[in-house]
């Protein structure tokens, strides 16, 4: 085959053809929408021009040494693979609708040019060859347009995530705003959101391994990645081994404030292999004068006591106060609150139905005495 096979189509191919052009453009076009079931009328129509303008480019390319498409040509096939990918439909569709209309035009030909003579096994080769080569650059331009469209939809997705991140890390945005954003990226929902900090180099492979449940932003000095909340077990699984500090599940609203205590965490802690989890640090950050963390720390030790009356509950947590303090003693307890040793067990009893076993763990004892010691 030579490079400009057409140049040895037959000469009088293009005065065949052209009577038979007002037939064999809706035949051929009729064909591809077979197997484009579903498109819309807006692809059809598309097809159809796309149909009658490559028809009469290969009838004047009959005999020939031009290139198959001229740009003005060539652009209508590319516009018609950026459609394609405009309603999220790859490039299969088009390339068995192009292999159809190939098979057409080259049984449309050889038909034509026997109506008015005989026909040799060469000139029918010439033409395989030169429709086939044709079919070629048709399909090279649609797959371009194609891939056009998807890095476009993909810089625009891009900038959208771009976007939300920017809303979640600045803050003070409203939740209209933020919504909106998020729905523009494919969020049903923005509710609780764990900014994880990653070192700058894992941007790109975040933004890869958590695009559907995740944005990434990038600081030059690090990376913020912002999940969709999820449980403790999957986090870990899923940052082992990125050097990951993990800041706690905050509302999205809080999302700056979660961002800050990871930071503070990280100039604590050194990131390894395993994920550090700002949740295991509250304590360390409360005492270094962090009152995000203290915030953080006293809403989730006092949450089972958050269902109580006013009153009762700060009687509770005087107890509790007092109880740990003197090392579980009640009757130190009693004589300090001036109350009836019953009351402080009555009191002491209904808190371990409360905070059940937390009052055995050293760890969470030492974090409610740390609350406890900076409520007002």
């Amino acid at each position: 085959m030579t490079k400009l096979p057409w140049l040895h189509v037959p000469a009088d191919l293009a005065d065949a053809m052209r009577p038979r052009l007002p037939d064999v453009v809706p035949a051929i076009a009729g064909a591809v929408g077979a197997v484009s079931t579903g498109a819309g009328e807006k692809f059809e129509r598309d097809v159809r021009t796309a149909v009658q303008v490559a028809l009469e480019r290969f009838l004047e390319l009959a005999g020939t040494d031009e290139p198959a498409l001229p740009p003005r040509i060539r652009e209508v096939f590319v516009a018609l693979g950026a459609a394609e990918a405009r309603e999220n439909r790859g490039p299969e569709t088009l390339l068995a609708s192009l292999r159809i209309a190939g098979r057409l035009l080259l049984r449309t030909a050889t038909l034509a040019l026997e109506e008015s003579r005989p026909v040799s096994v060469a000139e029918v080769v010439e033409l395989s060859d030169a429709t086939n080569a044709f079919i070629d650059e048709l399909a090279a331009a649609c797959t371009d347009g194609l891939a056009r469209q998807l890095r476009e939809q993909a810089g625009e997705g891009d900038r959208r995530r771009r976007q939300l991140a920017d809303l979640l890390l600045s803050g003070g945005s409203s939740a209209e705003v933020v919504r909106e954003a998020a729905a523009a990226i494919g969020w049903p929902a923005i509710d609780r959101i764990v900014p994880v900090l990653l070192p700058a180099d894992q941007a790109r492979d975040a933004r890869f391994r958590f695009s559907a449940e995740g944005i990434v932003a990038e600081r030059g000095r690090d990376a913020v990645l912002l999940l969709q909340a999820g449980a403790r077990p999957a986090l870990e699984e899923a940052l082992r081994d990125r050097a990951a500090v993990v800041g706690p599940a905050s509302h999205w609203t809080e999302v700056p404030q979660a961002v800050r205590l990871a930071e503070r965490t990280a100039e604590l802690v050194t990131p390894g292999p395993e994920p550090v989890f700002v949740e295991d640090h509250f304590a360390a950050l409360a005492l270094r004068g962090e009152p995000g963390a203290l915030a953080v720390l006293t809403a989730r030790r006092l949450a089972p006591l958050a269902g109580l009356r006013a009153s009762r509950r700060e009687a509770f947590l005087v107890t509790l106060a007092s109880w740990l303090r003197h090392w579980g003693s009640r009757t130190s307890v009693a004589a300090e609150l001036f109350v009836h040793p019953q009351t402080v067990s009555y009191r002491l009893n209904r808190l371990r139905e409360l905070l059940g076993d937390d009052l055995d763990d050293p760890r969470i004892r030492f974090e409610l005495q740390l609350v406890l010691a900076y409520r007002t």
